[in-house]
């Protein structure tokens, strides 16, 4: 059980924007990895941009899945991991990432933030804390 992405985006009008990510990609071959990350990116954006606000929703896309929650505030956050990851697990972070996120970045930095100006630290935190760790 894994974790590849945890990612903070906003919905705005008219498009999505990434505010902040964290990735692991350490699994995959090292020439693959900019680009894994560039589809995990990618695919965060795409979803939140086809989901509505105050949704749920777990997508399958290809052997990950990709949970999404887009607050009512435009405020989203996406999870990508394995298919073994636990669902609950997934939205029980994401709902502690964004109320974290929401109390220490202004809204008003939302609609024009980007990874670079944003700062909220926390992120990679998370993604480590709640990797599961299989025995070898």
């Amino acid at each position: 059980m894994r974790l590849y992405s945890l990612s903070v985006l906003y919905k705005g009008d008219p498009k999505v924007h990434l505010l902040k990510a964290a990735y692991d990609v350490s699994t995959f071959n090292f020439f693959q990895r900019s680009s894994v990350q560039e589809f995990m990116t990618f695919t965060s954006q795409l979803i939140v941009e086809r989901s509505a606000l105050g949704s749920r929703a777990s997508v399958k896309e290809q052997e990950y899945l990709c949970h999404v929650y887009v607050r009512n505030d435009g405020l989203a956050g996406v999870v990508i991991a394995d298919n073994e990851y636990p669902q609950r697990v997934c939205f029980t972070l994401l709902d502690k990432v964004l109320d974290e996120f929401s109390r220490q970045v202004s809204k008003m930095d939302w609609p024009s933030g980007s990874p670079a100006t944003i700062s909220y630290s926390a992120l990679d935190g998370y993604l480590s804390k709640y990797q599961v760790q299989t025995p070898r």
